[in-house]
């Protein structure tokens, strides 16, 4: 389908990615670019991808340049990686996007860039992360495509459907507007839970030990890599705050009610809340 792929950041979105080309023939060569060295070793030794270059080297040798490194350095290379471009795809992953999209707005090699968010991850990070079968039958988000040349999106959009992705499009400011409510507050939430039972709990063995089901998929996300969170709730500030307020908000009618005795409207919070069955089965 194509030649050759840089991925920048061959982590845990990167890695996947690696692996599914080389599985579904989406490229013959996969090109890495890793900055820690010990990341670099283990996506070699992992066969992720065939060889190790500079990210000169691979704008220069690649057909493709995929991004997915944490949003902060991202913004930051996303430009320089444009002046070098001649026809080649440079497409990113991230989990945020206006503040992307406002940094080449005007760049005269836009059209060689399109914005994407696959909505699909874990909590881990590193070469050692990536999964097998990774993306299937997962949502992706194509963001202000009207802004990329008709052969990038093309190409992207053909192998998200190799990948048997879900293609949604909207515009920067609506996709961060979105991530916000359907992801970034659930790994805040998260994080908030393990630190407020890290406070109150001190007995490590007995977090361990009376864990349910339900504490575990909760407080999964709070294992998630803090130099790659910070800068997606840096970025997506005014959304983030948005949503916590409502969030703090419902909090305090739960709080409330168990103050005020108040098991009626309890009920009422909780069945309102079965209501989500309606959207996720």
């Amino acid at each position: 389908m194509i030649n050759k792929i840089a991925i920048v950041g061959v982590g845990l979105i990167g890695g996947s990615l690696a692996l599914q080309c080389r599985r579904k023939g989406i490229a013959e060569k996969i090109i890495g670019v890793e900055s820690n060295v010990s990341h670099a070793e283990q996506a070699i030794s992992l066969h992720l991808v065939d060889e190790i270059l500079s990210l000169d080297e691979a704008v220069e040798t690649a057909d493709m340049i995929v991004l997915t490194v944490p949003m902060n350095i991202l913004v930051g290379l996303l430009p320089g990686i444009l002046d070098k471009v001649k026809d080649q795809i440079v497409m990113d992953m991230g989990s945020t996007k206006s503040t992307l999209s406002d940094a080449v707005d005007n760049h005269p090699h836009r059209g060689r860039f399109i914005a994407t968010h696959p909505m699909w991850g874990t909590e881990y990070s590193g070469p050692s992360a990536a999964v097998e079968g990774a993306f299937e039958n997962k949502a992706v988000i194509l963001c202000d495509t009207e802004k990329s040349d008709p052969d990038v999106l093309a190409f992207v959009k053909k192998m998200y459907d190799i990948l048997n992705m879900r293609i949604l499009e909207m515009n920067a400011v609506d996709h961060d507007l979105h991530a916000a409510y359907v992801s970034h507050i659930s790994h805040i939430t998260s994080f908030a839970l393990a630190n407020t039972v890290l406070e109150k709990e001190r007995e490590d063995n007995a977090i361990f030990e009376m864990a349910s089901a339900g504490f575990e998929s909760t407080v999964r996300l709070a294992k998630s890599n803090p130099d790659m969170w910070t800068p997606i709730l840096m970025q997506n500030k005014e959304n983030v705050l948005d949503v916590l307020n409502e969030h703090i908000s419902q909090l305090r009618k739960f709080k409330s009610c168990l103050e005020k005795d108040n098991w009626e409207y309890l009920r009422e919070l909780i069945s309102h809340a079965n209501q989500i069955r309606r959207i996720i089965q």
